[in-house]
């Protein structure tokens, strides 16, 4: 037998497959895994690349389920508001940003997070006083809002008499008028005016995003948002370069965008675009529908209405962004394709009627192999948490958002009607009713390190805090959080041939610093990566 290309020893070998099995070394050759424990040193030869793991862990590599990877690399070159809440340091990054770059018709970025204003809605005038003479327009961290001074305002022609869009919300003050935060499709009113962002500069996105991804173990990933629309932008020119180039080192399935403002039209359309945007280490095989918006500014689609402040009911219900009735045939159109549906899906509402719209693709075309997927899942009503194992559809879970910070006490959980509020982030109810568990970051809404979201769904608060832990029965154990990353996203992403260790799978995996399971579950999220390798080839390596 040949000898192997690539060989680690020295440490434990966590395999990640149903029995959670270890061994103590993994041969490579071609890209593949062609031993694992037992033989591998009989593959050892004089050009074999020896790894000594030194007693850290070999894994496979971390697949994220839902990421925005170009999106959060654009960002990363532009007015950067992530790392604090403090408004004060908000105003202070904006006008330093603003003084940096004179020649910037608009001031963009975003980052901001809801916490930091009173009832998570910043206003015009703050931005002002820093930046008076040039447009400001700056996405929350959520992307589901925008804050923005007076002159973008003026210059979209937004005022008093202007209606909020059936999809969103223009927040106003006590007059009327437009008070400088715009909400889901209302965000559209202004993002349409600002300049245009390059080829070239998203594919420096992505190429930046790749390269984090990378050096925090990432080595495949589901874009959830390629082809925008809706206020949305396209991101799907820079991984069609990237691909196309061989720039593209991680695998990327792109879930193409459905476009809320149209209707069955245009899936010819997303036919079309799966063919072309399919090559190399890309495929364009899944359709993204966003079905609901978030809790924080009552967008999400739920079954009982939201709470005012004073804590009485309202009669908003939050928004169903595509008719249900629609939303079934659409989905039921698409699987009859060979599409994969990924589902946002964030109030219980919105989670029935994309549970609804599976089951319809069920009943008429059949069990195919789509692997539908629903994100977020932050509030499910118990009766529908039996329904993914049922129907197939998987758990996509963000877990980072599952704690108690200010954003979760403040702004979400007194405004949650009936016992909404005891059903949020059901990722213990989820496993052990036997679906399937994927995990995405959602960055750049939230950290792409999966070791983070790993801790928050074990111990379900954040790494360092003492504070109470947020539904604890809700907790997974450390074996079932890494799966989700590894197998069950893998399994979402139709990588039949990555996210276990076994003789011929891809060799995508990630050396940690240190084995998780060794210490206490306080301490994972210290956990960082050494090393990641696609196909056996290195992409990063600890400094």
């Amino acid at each position: 037998m040949s000898d192997a290309d690539l060989v680690f020893t020295g440490g434990p070998v966590l395999c990640m497959d149903g029995a959670r099995s270890r061994a103590d070394a993994l041969a490579v050759r071609g890209g593949r895994i062609v031993a694992v424990g037992r033989g591998v040193a009989d593959l050892v030869g004089p050009g074999t690349e020896v790894v000594d793991l030194a007693g850290r862990p070999l894994l496979p590599g971390f697949q994220d389920a839902h990421v925005h990877a170009v999106m959060g690399g654009v960002e990363l070159g532009q007015c950067d508001l992530t790392g604090t809440v403090d408004a004060a340091e908000y105003l202070r990054r904006i006008g330093a940003f603003a003084a940096a770059h004179p020649d910037r018709e608009w001031i963009v970025g975003g980052g901001w997070s809801l916490e930091s204003f009173a009832g998570g809605v910043p206003t015009a005038d703050l931005l002002d006083a820093v930046v008076a003479d040039r447009p400001v327009f700056l996405y929350n961290r959520d992307h589901h809002g925008a804050w923005v001074n007076s002159r973008a305002l003026a210059l979209a022609g937004v005022d008093r008499h202007t209606p909020d869009p059936v999809d969103g919300v223009i927040n106003r003050d006590a007059d009327g008028r437009p008070g400088g935060c715009l909400q889901e499709g209302a965000v559209s009113l202004v993002a349409g005016l600002l300049p245009a962002v390059t080829p070239a500069d998203r594919l420096a996105g992505l190429l930046r995003a790749q390269a984090l991804l990378h050096s925090l173990g990432v080595t495949a990933w589901q874009d959830a948002m390629v082809g925008g629309s809706n206020g949305y932008p396209d991101v799907s020119d820079a991984y069609l370069t990237a691909a196309r180039d061989g720039l593209l080192t991680a695998r990327v399935v792109g879930a193409l965008w459905w476009d809320r403002d149209r209707g069955a039209d245009q899936i010819a359309d997303l036919v079309d675009r799966r063919a072309r945007f399919t090559v190399g280490r890309l495929r364009c095989s899944t359709v993204k529908i966003m079905q609901d918006g978030i809790v924080e500014n009552f967008t999400a689609a739920m079954t009982v209405p939201y709470r005012d402040p004073c804590g009485e009911p309202t009669a908003n219900s939050g928004l169903s962004f595509v008719d249900p009735h629609a939303l079934r045939d659409h989905v039921t159109a698409l699987d009859a394709l060979d599409f994969q549906v990924h589902f946002h899906a964030l109030g219980d509402r919105a989670v029935r009627e994309a549970l609804d719209a599976v089951q319809s693709a069920r009943s008429a075309n059949g069990f195919r192999d789509t692997r539908p997927h629903l994100a977020h899942l932050q509030v499910v009503d118990p009766a529908d948490v039996p329904r993914f194992r049922r129907l197939g559809a998987s758990a996509n879970l963000q877990a980072l958002w599952a704690t108690h910070e200010p954003q979760m006490d403040e702004l979400t959980v007194p405004f949650l009607g009936g016992d909404r509020a005891a059903h949020q982030y059901p990722f213990g109810d989820l496993f052990r009713a036997g679906a399937t568990l994927a995990a995405g970051s959602d960055w750049p809404v939230s950290s792409p390190d999966p070791m983070a979201a790993v801790h928050v769904a074990v111990n379900r608060r954040l790494h360092g805090a003492t504070g109470p832990v947020f539904l604890p029965d809700q907790r997974l154990d450390l074996g079932t959080a890494l799966a989700a990353y590894t197998a069950g996203s893998a399994y979402v992403n139709h990588h039949d041939d990555a996210g276990t260790l076994a003789v011929g799978r891809r060799a995508d995996l990630v050396v940690l610093d240190r084995d998780p399971f060794d210490g206490g579950p306080d301490d994972i999220g210290a956990t960082r990566v050494s090393l990641t390798y696609v196909d056996g080839e290195p992409v990063y390596a600890r400094s």
